[in-house]
């Protein structure tokens, strides 16, 4: 790796799916890694009950969540980090180097950086009028008893809405989707189910959260208004980018994109961009990262 003395080959931040993927490919090619995670590994991985678009067989989340974290824990070339974040992120001609929370630091030649995303919240969404500091759980993470009997206002149309249909189908439910025109084509899964009723708005006025009989008004694309009331409301919104703070680039959307960064900060994961957040293509986009910085640090080409 060259004549600096650096703590370790490659910095891994964040510990979900493309995180854990760096590691393991990085140990596979005889690089060593620290990796920083401030909860635990693949958390968001253990919350999804159901799953149909990963290989091995794996038809829920806890399940490849453990399968990922034992393989990981068992790579001697990786060092964890658990309960620690990246206050500062820096890159220079010659090396990364982050800072943690304990005020340590670590350098290396590369860094991955897969801290994903997190979700948004109804005052970060402009169609979204609601009391002032209101957060609302995301619907992913409800269970049956959050639902059973109940009729549940889903704030946006995104595609976890199938998913916890999948999870729950005896659930008897009824969900009330609210959602801009931006979210139409994410519906069509969910279009057809009996459960749910969609309400394509303009805007939408909560003038509740959770809790017993909340309500909000919706301007349709018609300009008509609408009351709507329902036992609770959860969030169905997309996700915001979080990416530590220091060199790495964003785009105008938020995210970084791997192409306007450092050369020796690598994106990985869902912080790339929303249009590719799969569990599949942060697997291998944090497997690719690592390589990446292996072949970067010999100074070979990667070859198409």
């Amino acid at each position: 790796m060259g004549d600096t003395l650096h703590d370790t080959d490659l910095i891994i931040i964040g510990g979900g799916p493309a995180g854990c993927a760096a590691a393991r490919m990085a140990a596979g090619v005889g690089m060593g890694s620290v990796l920083v995670e401030p909860d635990r590994l693949c958390r968001n991985l253990y919350r999804i009950p159901a799953l149909n678009n990963v290989l091995g067989g794996h038809t829920g989340g806890p399940g490849l969540a453990d399968a990922i974290v034992a393989e990981l824990r068992s790579t001697e070339l990786c060092r964890l980090e658990l309960g620690r974040y990246v206050t500062e992120l820096r890159a220079d001609d010659d090396q990364v180097a982050a800072t943690l929370d304990t005020g340590a630091s670590l350098t290396a030649p590369y860094a991955v950086v897969a801290t994903g995303v997190g979700p948004l919240q109804p005052s970060e969404a402009p169609w979204i009028t609601a009391p002032a500091g209101l957060t609302l759980p995301v619907l992913w993470r409800a269970d049956a008893d959050d639902a059973h009997g109940r009729t549940l206002l889903v704030l946006g149309g995104d595609r976890p809405i199938g998913t916890f249909l999948r999870a729950h189908p005896t659930t008897d439910t009824r969900l009330l989707v609210a959602y801009p025109a931006t979210d139409a084509y994410k519906t069509d899964e969910i279009r057809d189910d009996p459960q749910v009723t969609l309400l394509p708005a303009d805007h939408l006025t909560l003038h509740g959260g959770e809790g017993a009989q909340l309500s909000a008004e919706a301007v349709g694309r018609d300009g008509v208004r609408r009351t709507i009331t329902a036992d609770a409301a959860f969030l169905s919104l997309g996700n915001a980018p979080a990416a530590p703070p220091g060199d790495l680039i964003r785009g105008t959307d938020g995210y970084c994109p791997p192409t306007a960064q450092h050369p020796r900060l690598i994106v990985a994961g869902d912080l790339r961009s929303a249009r590719f957040q799969r569990i599949m293509t942060a697997l291998g986009s944090g497997s690719e990262a690592a390589l990446q910085a292996y072949y970067a640090a010999r100074d070979l080409p990667i070859k198409g």
